[in-house]
């Protein structure tokens, strides 16, 4: 029987992978990766005590980068932690037990566990297995999709989930202002307090050829912004100057994505990040990114007040699960 999960294959190979995962030769990281070279991607102290200095070092990553790591944010280690531990246990489960919230067959919903996500390019697959649920707000939570195991889970993600609101707010409010807005309006323009968070699990377990494969290829994420805790396995690589290099993080930082909606509102005065992910000769890298997502039925377009004559609008202007529809199925948008 074929291996249907990543965690799977990466048991049974031992020197050499599938050729379904191996990249084409403009994508393996072993070939086009800077060699030597970390980026070091701007920091932001979230509890900068002078509002405009906080704005500015939002705004000025968000324009020149569209990635940035934040410190000082508020969300306790030991909270930290405990997701992570929840999320890692999760994976180390028994197969059985995690087909137990396996994506149904023909969903429409992107929630549950689960290893293709959109349509791949050249029939190639990405060294990861994932795990997918709603977070917020609880209107949109289905519990089918929650591991029950390991019996902590619910309470580590939700208590997570409570002290992320006002890393959001704050992070909206600052890229509201850096565009000249009033402090409100970004929030308001991707659902206000209907916004969803969106949790993903990845999980890219160690892989005997890390220069052939990739964790998750390159893409932009389609949400508004998207806040992420990685374990302590280095593998985010960003897209600079059409080179690829390694980005350095730093404990306990959120790493901080520009999304696509965000790029729209701002008529592109803010730039969603392109990124991917490397493997792992020897360990298991885990990452938790929250991506904050505008309701399916919201559109989504570039801000009024940011739009003139000498600035036309350069998106149009779409509900978003129709936005999500066309990106994952390859569709021009």
């Amino acid at each position: 029987m074929e291996a249907k999960r990543v965690q799977d294959v990466a048991n049974l190979s031992k020197e050499t992978i599938p050729e379904e995962f191996i990249r084409t030769t403009n994508e393996q990281p072993g070939l086009t990766t800077v060699q030597g070279a970390v980026l070091h991607v701007p920091v932001v102290n979230l509890s900068e005590p002078d509002e405009n200095k906080l704005v500015q070092a939002v705004s000025d990553a968000s324009r020149n980068w569209g990635m940035f790591q934040v410190v000082n944010h508020g969300i306790p280690e030991e909270t930290i932690r405990k997701l992570q531990e929840v999320g890692r246990v999760f994976f180390e489960l028994p197969q059985e037990e995690k087909e137990v919230y396996a994506k149904p067959e023909g969903s429409r919903s992107i929630e549950g566990y689960g290893t293709k996500l959109q349509k791949e390019v050249e029939g190639k697959k990405a060294w990861v297995d994932h795990l997918f649920h709603k977070i917020w707000p609880p209107s949109e939570i289905n519990y089918q999709f929650w591991p029950r195991n390991p019996p902590s889970y619910r309470e580590a993600t939700e208590e997570y989930t409570k002290h992320m609101h006002g890393v959001v707010d704050k992070l909206l409010r600052c890229l509201s202002l850096g565009l000249g807005l009033e402090g409100h309006e970004i929030k308001e323009a991707v659902g206000g307090d209907n916004m969803v968070y969106l949790l993903k699990i990845n999980c890219y377990p160690p892989c005997p050829r890390p220069d052939l494969a990739l964790g998750v290829p390159a893409h932009t994420d389609m949400a508004t912004i998207t806040i992420l805790v990685p374990n302590h396995v280095q593998g985010l690589q960003a897209c600079r100057d059409d080179q690829w290099y390694d980005v350095m993080y730093i404990p306990n930082a959120l790493i901080v994505h520009i999304g696509d909606q965000v790029e729209i509102v701002s008529n592109g005065k803010f730039k969603s990040v392109l990124h991917r992910t490397t493997v792992n000769k020897d360990q298991t890298r885990i990452s938790w990114p929250v991506f904050l997502e505008p309701p399916s039925d919201l559109e989504v377009g570039p801000h009024p007040k940011l739009i003139n004559e000498a600035n036309p609008p350069h998106f149009k202007t779409k509900k978003y699960s129709q936005y999500c529809y066309c990106k994952l199925n390859k569709i021009p948008q």
